[in-house]
Protein backbone atom coordinates (compact mmCIF):
# COMPACT_ATOMS: atom_id res chain seq x y z
CA UNK A 1 0.00 0.00 0.00
CA UNK A 2 1.35 3.42 -1.32
CA UNK A 3 2.06 5.78 2.84
CA UNK A 4 3.12 8.93 2.98
CA UNK A 5 4.86 10.74 5.38
CA UNK A 6 5.18 14.22 6.02
CA UNK A 7 8.38 15.78 7.54
CA UNK A 8 8.56 19.20 9.40
CA UNK A 9 11.93 20.54 10.72
CA UNK A 10 12.27 24.34 11.37
CA UNK A 11 15.68 22.88 11.09
CA UNK A 12 15.88 21.72 7.08
CA UNK A 13 16.90 24.51 5.17
CA UNK A 14 17.58 22.35 2.23
CA UNK A 15 14.83 21.13 -0.28
CA UNK A 16 15.87 17.52 0.06
CA UNK A 17 16.62 14.84 2.40
CA UNK A 18 19.70 12.69 2.16
CA UNK A 19 19.05 8.29 2.53
CA UNK A 20 20.97 9.00 5.30
CA UNK A 21 18.18 10.47 7.14
CA UNK A 22 15.60 8.43 5.22
CA UNK A 23 16.86 5.06 6.54
CA UNK A 24 16.24 6.19 10.23
CA UNK A 25 12.53 6.28 9.23
CA UNK A 26 10.60 3.28 10.66
CA UNK A 27 9.13 2.25 7.95
CA UNK A 28 7.34 -1.67 6.52
CA UNK A 29 10.20 -4.16 5.19
CA UNK A 30 8.87 -4.33 1.85
CA UNK A 31 10.76 -2.49 -0.58
CA UNK A 32 9.62 1.43 -1.70
CA UNK A 33 10.66 3.62 -4.02
CA UNK A 34 11.30 7.34 -2.44
CA UNK A 35 9.62 10.40 -4.28
CA UNK A 36 10.54 13.82 -2.98
CA UNK A 37 8.51 16.57 -3.87
CA UNK A 38 10.51 20.09 -3.48
CA UNK A 39 8.90 22.57 -0.07
CA UNK A 40 6.69 25.32 -1.26
CA UNK A 41 8.01 27.88 -3.17
CA UNK A 42 6.73 31.37 -5.19
CA UNK A 43 6.53 28.61 -8.15
CA UNK A 44 5.60 26.07 -6.51
CA UNK A 45 3.11 27.11 -4.27
CA UNK A 46 1.52 24.55 -1.45
CA UNK A 47 -1.84 24.05 -2.58
CA UNK A 48 -3.42 22.92 0.61
CA UNK A 49 -3.38 25.60 3.57
CA UNK A 50 -4.25 24.59 6.84
CA UNK A 51 -6.16 26.37 9.45
CA UNK A 52 -5.53 27.23 12.76
CA UNK A 53 -7.82 24.22 13.91
CA UNK A 54 -5.65 21.72 11.52
CA UNK A 55 -2.64 22.80 12.81
CA UNK A 56 -3.59 22.18 16.43
CA UNK A 57 -5.00 19.16 15.65
CA UNK A 58 -1.93 18.31 13.66
CA UNK A 59 0.18 19.12 16.57
CA UNK A 60 2.03 21.81 14.82
CA UNK A 61 1.43 25.00 16.91
CA UNK A 62 4.32 26.62 15.05
CA UNK A 63 3.23 25.81 11.66
CA UNK A 64 3.40 29.32 10.17
CA UNK A 65 7.17 29.20 10.79
CA UNK A 66 8.12 25.69 9.45
CA UNK A 67 8.73 24.84 5.87
CA UNK A 68 7.31 21.42 4.35
CA UNK A 69 8.47 18.85 2.54
CA UNK A 70 7.06 16.07 1.14
CA UNK A 71 8.43 12.65 1.01
CA UNK A 72 6.04 9.77 -0.63
CA UNK A 73 6.93 6.12 -0.33
CA UNK A 74 5.20 3.99 -2.82
CA UNK A 75 5.80 0.48 -3.59
CA UNK A 76 5.20 -0.72 -6.82
CA UNK A 77 5.17 -4.64 -6.15
CA UNK A 78 1.87 -3.76 -4.18
CA UNK A 79 -1.65 -4.10 -5.57
CA UNK A 80 -3.74 -3.43 -2.32
CA UNK A 81 -4.46 -0.23 -3.71
CA UNK A 82 -5.82 0.77 -0.35
CA UNK A 83 -9.22 0.09 0.60
CA UNK A 84 -10.32 0.21 -3.54
CA UNK A 85 -11.44 -3.46 -4.10
CA UNK A 86 -13.14 -4.78 -7.66
CA UNK A 87 -15.06 -7.45 -7.38
CA UNK A 88 -12.30 -10.06 -9.05
CA UNK A 89 -10.66 -11.87 -6.23
CA UNK A 90 -8.63 -15.14 -5.87
CA UNK A 91 -7.66 -16.27 -9.22
CA UNK A 92 -7.04 -14.25 -12.30
CA UNK A 93 -9.11 -16.18 -14.63
CA UNK A 94 -11.27 -14.63 -17.15
CA UNK A 95 -13.98 -17.43 -16.61
CA UNK A 96 -14.24 -15.86 -12.82
CA UNK A 97 -14.00 -11.90 -14.01
CA UNK A 98 -17.72 -10.39 -14.12
CA UNK A 99 -19.15 -7.43 -16.21
CA UNK A 100 -19.75 -3.98 -15.09
CA UNK A 101 -23.46 -4.41 -15.76
CA UNK A 102 -24.74 -0.48 -15.60
CA UNK A 103 -28.51 -1.75 -15.81
CA UNK A 104 -30.62 -2.77 -12.65
CA UNK A 105 -33.02 -5.99 -12.59
CA UNK A 106 -36.24 -4.36 -13.60
CA UNK A 107 -34.77 -3.63 -17.07
CA UNK A 108 -33.27 -7.21 -17.40
CA UNK A 109 -36.62 -8.65 -16.80
CA UNK A 110 -38.17 -5.91 -19.06
CA UNK A 111 -35.80 -6.43 -21.69
CA UNK A 112 -36.01 -10.35 -21.46
CA UNK A 113 -39.63 -9.93 -21.47
CA UNK A 114 -39.67 -7.85 -24.14
CA UNK A 115 -37.46 -9.91 -26.27
CA UNK A 116 -39.63 -12.68 -25.62
CA UNK A 117 -42.98 -11.17 -26.60
CA UNK A 118 -41.51 -9.72 -29.99
CA UNK A 119 -40.57 -13.39 -30.77
CA UNK A 120 -44.05 -14.57 -30.81
CA UNK A 121 -45.48 -11.45 -32.15
CA UNK A 122 -43.16 -11.90 -35.07
CA UNK A 123 -45.20 -15.72 -35.27
CA UNK A 124 -48.22 -14.88 -35.01
CA UNK A 125 -48.54 -11.47 -37.51
CA UNK A 126 -46.60 -13.61 -40.37
CA UNK A 127 -49.07 -16.31 -39.87
CA UNK A 128 -51.94 -13.72 -40.21
CA UNK A 129 -50.25 -12.22 -42.91
CA UNK A 130 -50.21 -15.43 -44.55
CA UNK A 131 -53.58 -16.15 -44.24
CA UNK A 132 -54.32 -12.76 -44.98
CA UNK A 133 -53.01 -12.86 -48.60
CA UNK A 134 -54.37 -16.35 -48.98
CA UNK A 135 -50.91 -17.95 -49.50
CA UNK A 136 -51.25 -21.75 -50.06
CA UNK A 137 -48.53 -23.00 -47.37
CA UNK A 138 -50.02 -26.55 -48.30
CA UNK A 139 -49.58 -26.15 -51.77
CA UNK A 140 -45.85 -24.80 -51.66
CA UNK A 141 -43.31 -26.80 -53.01
CA UNK A 142 -40.18 -27.91 -50.12
CA UNK A 143 -37.77 -24.87 -51.47
CA UNK A 144 -40.69 -22.85 -51.20
CA UNK A 145 -41.42 -23.79 -47.54
CA UNK A 146 -37.56 -23.58 -46.84
CA UNK A 147 -37.36 -20.23 -48.06
CA UNK A 148 -40.26 -19.04 -46.13
CA UNK A 149 -38.78 -20.57 -42.86
CA UNK A 150 -36.00 -18.90 -43.90
CA UNK A 151 -37.28 -15.25 -44.22
CA UNK A 152 -39.44 -16.10 -40.91
CA UNK A 153 -36.60 -16.89 -39.00
CA UNK A 154 -34.56 -13.33 -40.50
CA UNK A 155 -38.19 -11.44 -39.23
CA UNK A 156 -37.88 -12.65 -35.80
CA UNK A 157 -34.06 -12.20 -35.72
CA UNK A 158 -33.96 -8.42 -36.97
CA UNK A 159 -37.04 -7.77 -34.11
CA UNK A 160 -35.42 -9.57 -31.44
CA UNK A 161 -32.32 -7.92 -31.84
CA UNK A 162 -33.81 -4.48 -32.18
CA UNK A 163 -35.46 -4.90 -28.81
CA UNK A 164 -31.94 -5.41 -27.43
CA UNK A 165 -30.83 -2.36 -29.32
CA UNK A 166 -33.19 -0.52 -28.33
CA UNK A 167 -33.94 -0.97 -24.17
CA UNK A 168 -30.20 -1.72 -23.84
CA UNK A 169 -27.37 -0.65 -26.10
CA UNK A 170 -28.69 2.61 -27.18
CA UNK A 171 -29.74 4.17 -23.30
CA UNK A 172 -26.16 3.88 -22.48
CA UNK A 173 -22.59 4.03 -23.15
CA UNK A 174 -21.36 0.40 -22.27
CA UNK A 175 -18.01 -1.10 -22.47
CA UNK A 176 -16.05 -2.75 -25.11
CA UNK A 177 -16.76 -6.28 -23.73
CA UNK A 178 -20.55 -5.72 -24.13
CA UNK A 179 -22.07 -7.39 -27.28
CA UNK A 180 -18.62 -7.71 -28.98
CA UNK A 181 -17.88 -9.07 -32.26
CA UNK A 182 -14.71 -8.96 -33.22
CA UNK A 183 -13.30 -11.20 -35.70
CA UNK A 184 -9.63 -9.99 -34.92
CA UNK A 185 -6.64 -11.94 -33.62
CA UNK A 186 -9.32 -15.78 -33.78
CA UNK A 187 -6.28 -17.62 -32.59
CA UNK A 188 -4.48 -15.32 -29.70
CA UNK A 189 -4.06 -18.09 -27.05
CA UNK A 190 -5.86 -15.78 -24.07
CA UNK A 191 -8.90 -14.83 -26.17
CA UNK A 192 -8.62 -15.70 -29.38
CA UNK A 193 -12.26 -15.93 -30.58
CA UNK A 194 -11.63 -18.51 -33.26
CA UNK A 195 -9.16 -20.55 -31.06
CA UNK A 196 -11.87 -20.80 -28.01
CA UNK A 197 -14.42 -21.91 -29.85
CA UNK A 198 -12.73 -25.31 -31.16
CA UNK A 199 -11.84 -25.42 -27.54
CA UNK A 200 -15.33 -25.05 -26.38
CA UNK A 201 -16.69 -27.99 -29.36
CA UNK A 202 -14.27 -29.94 -28.49
CA UNK A 203 -15.67 -29.72 -24.83
CA UNK A 204 -19.37 -29.68 -26.06
CA UNK A 205 -18.92 -33.42 -27.86
CA UNK A 206 -16.82 -34.83 -24.73
CA UNK A 207 -19.84 -33.28 -23.08
CA UNK A 208 -22.72 -34.75 -25.24
CA UNK A 209 -20.64 -38.13 -25.30
CA UNK A 210 -20.20 -38.50 -21.26
CA UNK A 211 -23.67 -37.74 -20.82
CA UNK A 212 -25.06 -40.07 -23.58
CA UNK A 213 -23.36 -42.30 -22.10
CA UNK A 214 -24.80 -41.43 -18.74
CA UNK A 215 -28.43 -41.66 -19.47
CA UNK A 216 -28.38 -44.87 -21.83
CA UNK A 217 -26.59 -46.75 -18.12
CA UNK A 218 -29.22 -45.24 -15.75
CA UNK A 219 -32.04 -44.47 -17.58
CA UNK A 220 -35.17 -46.55 -19.27
CA UNK A 221 -36.90 -45.82 -22.66
CA UNK A 222 -36.07 -42.52 -24.33
CA UNK A 223 -38.47 -40.49 -24.89
CA UNK A 224 -40.20 -39.76 -28.35
CA UNK A 225 -38.84 -36.84 -30.46
CA UNK A 226 -41.91 -36.04 -32.41
CA UNK A 227 -42.20 -32.36 -31.25
CA UNK A 228 -38.35 -31.97 -31.63
CA UNK A 229 -37.55 -28.88 -34.04
CA UNK A 230 -35.07 -31.13 -35.78
CA UNK A 231 -38.09 -33.80 -36.38
CA UNK A 232 -39.85 -31.13 -37.46
CA UNK A 233 -37.50 -30.32 -40.04
CA UNK A 234 -36.62 -33.93 -41.91
CA UNK A 235 -38.87 -33.25 -44.53
CA UNK A 236 -36.53 -30.43 -45.91
CA UNK A 237 -33.22 -32.19 -45.11
CA UNK A 238 -31.71 -33.60 -48.15
CA UNK A 239 -34.50 -32.71 -50.42
CA UNK A 240 -32.78 -30.44 -52.54
CA UNK A 241 -29.57 -27.54 -52.49
CA UNK A 242 -31.85 -24.96 -51.84
CA UNK A 243 -33.79 -26.09 -48.77
CA UNK A 244 -30.20 -27.65 -47.77
CA UNK A 245 -28.93 -24.02 -47.93
CA UNK A 246 -31.80 -22.47 -46.22
CA UNK A 247 -31.76 -25.22 -43.10
CA UNK A 248 -27.71 -23.99 -42.92
CA UNK A 249 -28.58 -20.11 -43.32
CA UNK A 250 -31.45 -20.77 -40.46
CA UNK A 251 -29.63 -23.35 -37.75
CA UNK A 252 -26.00 -22.21 -38.44
CA UNK A 253 -26.40 -18.48 -38.87
CA UNK A 254 -29.48 -16.68 -37.60
CA UNK A 255 -30.48 -18.94 -34.98
CA UNK A 256 -27.26 -18.65 -33.39
CA UNK A 257 -26.60 -14.66 -33.62
CA UNK A 258 -29.87 -14.60 -32.23
CA UNK A 259 -29.98 -17.16 -29.27
CA UNK A 260 -26.37 -16.67 -27.92
CA UNK A 261 -26.99 -12.34 -28.26
CA UNK A 262 -29.75 -12.89 -25.84
CA UNK A 263 -28.64 -15.55 -23.65
CA UNK A 264 -24.89 -15.42 -24.13
CA UNK A 265 -24.49 -11.58 -24.46
CA UNK A 266 -27.32 -10.28 -22.28
CA UNK A 267 -29.14 -12.50 -20.14
CA UNK A 268 -25.40 -14.22 -18.80
CA UNK A 269 -23.56 -10.95 -18.64
CA UNK A 270 -26.23 -9.09 -16.73
CA UNK A 271 -26.48 -12.35 -13.92
CA UNK A 272 -22.89 -11.26 -13.20
CA UNK A 273 -23.85 -8.28 -11.56
CA UNK A 274 -25.25 -10.13 -8.74
CA UNK A 275 -23.86 -13.68 -9.32
CA UNK A 276 -20.63 -14.85 -9.84
CA UNK A 277 -19.29 -15.43 -13.26
CA UNK A 278 -19.65 -19.81 -13.61
CA UNK A 279 -23.06 -19.33 -11.60
CA UNK A 280 -24.51 -16.92 -14.25
CA UNK A 281 -23.08 -19.44 -16.73
CA UNK A 282 -25.33 -22.10 -15.60
CA UNK A 283 -28.17 -20.50 -14.99
CA UNK A 284 -28.33 -19.21 -18.29
CA UNK A 285 -27.85 -22.05 -20.12
CA UNK A 286 -30.85 -23.62 -18.03
CA UNK A 287 -32.66 -20.58 -19.37
CA UNK A 288 -31.58 -21.39 -23.05
CA UNK A 289 -32.52 -25.01 -22.30
CA UNK A 290 -36.11 -24.18 -21.41
CA UNK A 291 -36.26 -22.05 -24.13
CA UNK A 292 -36.62 -24.88 -26.63
CA UNK A 293 -40.04 -26.10 -25.06
CA UNK A 294 -38.41 -29.73 -25.70
CA UNK A 295 -37.87 -31.07 -22.17
CA UNK A 296 -36.25 -34.82 -23.78
CA UNK A 297 -33.60 -32.59 -25.37
CA UNK A 298 -32.90 -30.39 -21.98
CA UNK A 299 -29.81 -32.19 -20.55
CA UNK A 300 -27.87 -31.96 -24.21
CA UNK A 301 -28.93 -28.26 -24.22
CA UNK A 302 -28.14 -27.87 -20.98
CA UNK A 303 -24.53 -29.39 -20.72
CA UNK A 304 -23.44 -27.30 -24.17
CA UNK A 305 -22.38 -24.40 -21.07
CA UNK A 306 -21.56 -22.06 -24.07
CA UNK A 307 -21.24 -19.16 -21.53
CA UNK A 308 -17.93 -20.55 -20.26
CA UNK A 309 -16.12 -20.11 -24.11
CA UNK A 310 -17.68 -16.63 -23.99
CA UNK A 311 -16.78 -15.88 -20.22
CA UNK A 312 -12.73 -17.06 -21.53
CA UNK A 313 -13.06 -14.72 -24.87
CA UNK A 314 -15.45 -11.91 -24.44
CA UNK A 315 -16.13 -12.04 -27.53
CA UNK A 316 -20.15 -13.33 -28.88
CA UNK A 317 -18.20 -14.73 -31.94
CA UNK A 318 -16.91 -17.73 -30.04
CA UNK A 319 -20.78 -19.09 -28.79
CA UNK A 320 -21.58 -18.22 -32.03
CA UNK A 321 -19.25 -20.12 -33.97
CA UNK A 322 -19.58 -22.93 -31.60
CA UNK A 323 -23.24 -22.70 -32.20
CA UNK A 324 -22.86 -22.58 -35.71
CA UNK A 325 -20.74 -25.24 -35.74
CA UNK A 326 -22.76 -27.61 -33.91
CA UNK A 327 -26.09 -26.79 -35.74
CA UNK A 328 -25.10 -26.93 -39.31
CA UNK A 329 -22.69 -29.94 -38.95
CA UNK A 330 -26.07 -31.71 -37.93
CA UNK A 331 -27.89 -30.84 -40.73
CA UNK A 332 -24.92 -31.28 -43.05
CA UNK A 333 -24.19 -35.26 -41.56
CA UNK A 334 -27.97 -35.67 -42.03
CA UNK A 335 -27.95 -34.66 -45.39
CA UNK A 336 -24.94 -36.83 -46.42
CA UNK A 337 -27.08 -39.94 -44.22
CA UNK A 338 -30.17 -39.28 -46.35
CA UNK A 339 -28.63 -38.88 -49.66
CA UNK A 340 -26.80 -42.30 -48.45
CA UNK A 341 -30.46 -43.83 -48.41
CA UNK A 342 -30.46 -43.96 -44.64
CA UNK A 343 -33.74 -43.47 -42.76
CA UNK A 344 -32.57 -40.42 -40.86
CA UNK A 345 -35.62 -40.39 -38.68
CA UNK A 346 -35.03 -43.58 -37.53
CA UNK A 347 -31.53 -42.79 -36.57
CA UNK A 348 -32.73 -39.52 -34.81
CA UNK A 349 -35.07 -41.97 -32.48
CA UNK A 350 -32.46 -44.09 -31.96
CA UNK A 351 -30.15 -41.71 -30.88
Amino acid sequence: MATSALITSSSIQSSYLSFSSISKLSFTSKPNHVFLLKKPTSSFPLRFPLDHQSKNFLGFSNFHKQELSFICFNNPKDKSNGNLQTKETGLDWPILKRWDVPWNWQRLSLTFFACGISFVLTGLIETAAVSYFGLPVGELSLDQKAELLFLSQGVATAAVLGVIYGLVYKPQPLSDDFFRYDSKEPFNLQNGWLLWAGVGLVGALAAIALLGASLALFSGEKPERETDALVQLLPLIGSSVVSTTCLVGITGVLAPLLEETVFRGFLMVSLTKWLPTPVSVLISAAVFALAHFTPGEFPQLFVLALGFSYSQTRNLLTPITIHALWNSGVILLLTFLQLQGYDIKELLQAS
